[in-house]
């Protein structure tokens, strides 16, 4: 008899409006609290419900929104090997409502089912209904005991797959979630199983979502979902491994960081996939991380469809726009863009409430013809003066030029609205528009980010501004006259997406671009040719000389997108003391600098003074004099 129930409805909803959230390995976390791998972890859910409960609360408590059940090996033929046979239906309906118990009206409750082939040395010898009657019993019972969502995960074989989604119709109405295990070779190939195969053949069953887990790490499952994207309407899920574990002091241990997890869980989320967790090695800091990543993209698409219907002025004929006025009339900086080959360099704001680094900073690029300063917004999530106070003082003080980064970490839609016109009104015009760098980086960890909005829906707020419009496109007195900058990094690991968001943020009103520090000419050559059938803005390269060889090994092997080429390292090790390696560094940043000053597209470069040494800019800037 068919089990028939709703509590899945709610659950597709919600996915096809947004991604949500899941949690991240059971079994790493109840090997944590001391319970040996030779346990039936199945059969704890019964036996020390507790050591399980503090696995959901901790995922819930982190920002999951989707809790799996301790049921992954909760069928006859696993439990067998325990004695446990006879218990499948009493395990799995403990397990269900034990999750029930903890999410709540926080989150969904999505049961685990995993393959049954696993557990049988002669595993070929199963017939297809020995593996169906597995399958459904298990199903069975966590239906009734309430859950969600079925999820089919770390299938390896689709026959199999077949048979357990098969199982899933035949006793429930569930929605039932599809996860193949891939094996991803690296450079965007698979061994084996194809993701757009598989996504083809789980699509024509008619599984309600489709995913990839387990694998080799993030950068794997993340190559699957693109593939996958392409062939598919299905929403699809993405729950990776903490990368490959490796053996320390005897233990095995996942060493992919919270922070690299989560920056590809904003991948995920970017690229359109809807449900987002973890697998083995995942913990509740890898969850906490990614819900901090993923608050950036919620908002965003909301308000990016909000202000695209309230931009069509005939629907809206009692809204009258302000005329958009030319870049080259709102700022001296804005009259140079395009103009010239234009230089800015950034500055951090003071640490405490004395300005006169700063100021002193700033007369000497001033003396050096620098055209504009470049002032962080809580860059790396470190406490500082506010970009806009130290703009301001170095105004009045010095009379540069100056371009505040604004980001959307720190302040919520209605914050934002009220710093920018009151910016607006101080006659500080000159915006980098950026979404920020996540609180886990810096001194304040478990400060709260906000992420309303991310950079691109933020750039079509400010353009709104730009016409007379507030951020919920109601018109304001006057308008603001800002000129828009955005972020660009020619180095990103997927130069698809990072081209796809560049226009996005074209599109939505950026008026130049500031890249990340580059290394490599080819990468920037790269960039550049990919980006040719984009409306053009005026394009600065990033420029940061390397301070040592230590320094140089961290931005290429800890910081996503920064790539320093082996024959700039081997440069840098030759070196024979810190004082050389500060030569080579500043040498490596000049080659660039003028291998980039006559590339086509290239507008200006973007320099970041190693440790705020401004005086070693001149250097820089010798090349282009």
């Amino acid at each position: 008899m068919k089990i028939k129930t709703t509590a899945g409805a709610l659950f597709l909803d919600v996915l096809s409006q947004r991604c949500v959230l899941a949690d991240g390995a059971m079994g790493t976390e109840l090997y944590a609290q001391g319970i040996g791998s030779n346990r039936c972890y199945d059969e704890l859910s019964i036996s020390n419900p507790e050591a399980v409960r503090r696995v959901h609360q901790a995922y819930v408590q982190a920002g999951a929104e989707f809790i799996e059940t301790n049921t992954f090996t909760a069928n006859r033929l696993a439990l067998a090997a325990f004695g446990l046979e006879a218990r499948v239906r009493e395990l799995n309906i403990a397990a269900a409502k034990l999750a029930r118990e903890v999410a709540g009206d926080k989150a969904f409750v999505g049961g685990s089912v995993s393959p049954v082939s696993w557990t049988k040395k002669d595993a070929a010898a199963l017939s297809h209904q020995e593996m169906s009657d597995a399958f459904a019993e298990q199903i069975s019972a966590l239906a009734e005991g309430g859950v969600d969502a079925i999820v089919l995960e770390t299938f390896t074989h689709l026959d199999e797959l077949h048979i357990a989604f098969q199982a899933a119709r035949k006793i429930c109405t569930l929605p039932v979630v599809c996860q193949m295990s891939l094996k991803y070779i690296g450079e965007g190939e698979f061994e084996g199983l194809q993701p757009e195969d598989v996504a083809r053949e789980i699509d024509a069953w008619g599984a309600d979502v489709i995913g990839v887990n387990c694998s080799d790490g993030p950068q794997g499952v993340f190559e699957a979902m693109k593939r996958m994207m392409a062939v598919t309407k299905k929403p699809l899920s993405a729950m990776p491994n903490a990368g490959l574990p490796q053996m320390v002091h005897g233990r095995l241990v996942y060493l992919a960081t919270p922070q690299y997890f989560a920056d590809y869980a904003r991948r995920y989320a970017q690229l359109g996939v809807k449900l987002i967790g973890g697998c083995c090695g995942t913990t509740p800091q890898h969850i906490r991380e990614m819900a901090n990543f993923l608050k950036s993209q919620r908002y965003a698409h909301q308000s990016s469809s909000t202000i695209e219907v309230q931009e069509r002025s005939p629907e809206h004929p009692q809204i009258t726009m302000s005329p958009i006025v030319p870049v080259a009339e709102r700022s001296p900086f804005g009259r140079l863009l395009g103009k010239k080959f234009a230089v800015s360099v950034e500055m951090e704001p003071p640490a405490g409430v004395s300005p006169a680094k700063a100021i002193e900073g700033s007369k000497i690029l001033r003396d050096l013809g620098v055209d504009a300063i470049n002032i962080s917004d809580g860059a790396r999530a470190m406490a500082r003066m506010s970009a806009l106070a130290t703009a301001q003082i170095i105004k009045e003080k010095v009379g540069i030029e100056t371009i505040t980064h604004f980001c959307c970490r720190d302040r919520n839609i209605l914050g934002m609205q009220m710093d920018l016109i009151g910016q607006s009104a101080l006659g500080i015009h000159n915006l980098m528009l950026i979404t920020g760098d996540p609180p886990k980086m810096g001194h304040y960890p478990e400060a709260t980010a906000v992420f309303d909005v991310d950079a691109i829906g933020l750039i079509r707020f400010v353009a709104n501004l730009n016409r007379g419009l507030d951020f919920s496109g109601r018109p304001i007195e006057g308008h603001t006259q800002f000129v828009l900058g955005c972020g660009v990094n020619p180095g990103a690991i997927d130069l698809a997406l990072e081209v796809k968001r560049f226009q996005q943020k074209i599109e939505a009103g950026a008026e130049y671009a500031f890249s990340q520090p580059v290394y490599d000419i080819r990468l920037l050559e790269e960039f550049m040719k990919r980006i040719r059938h984009l409306p053009k803005i005026p394009f600065f390269v990033g420029v940061l000389p390397l301070y040592s060889l230590r320094n140089a090994e961290f931005l290429h092997h800890e910081v996503p997108g920064m790539q320093i080429p082996k024959e700039v390292l081997e440069r840098m090790g030759k070196a024979a003391s810190k004082e050389a390696q500060r030569d080579v560094g500043i040498s490596v940043a000049r080659e660039m600098l003028a291998a980039s000053r006559h590339m086509d597209g290239v507008n200006g470069v973007y320099v970041f003074p190693p440790f705020r040494n401004y005086a070693a800019v001149g250097r820089l800037l010798e090349v282009i004099q």
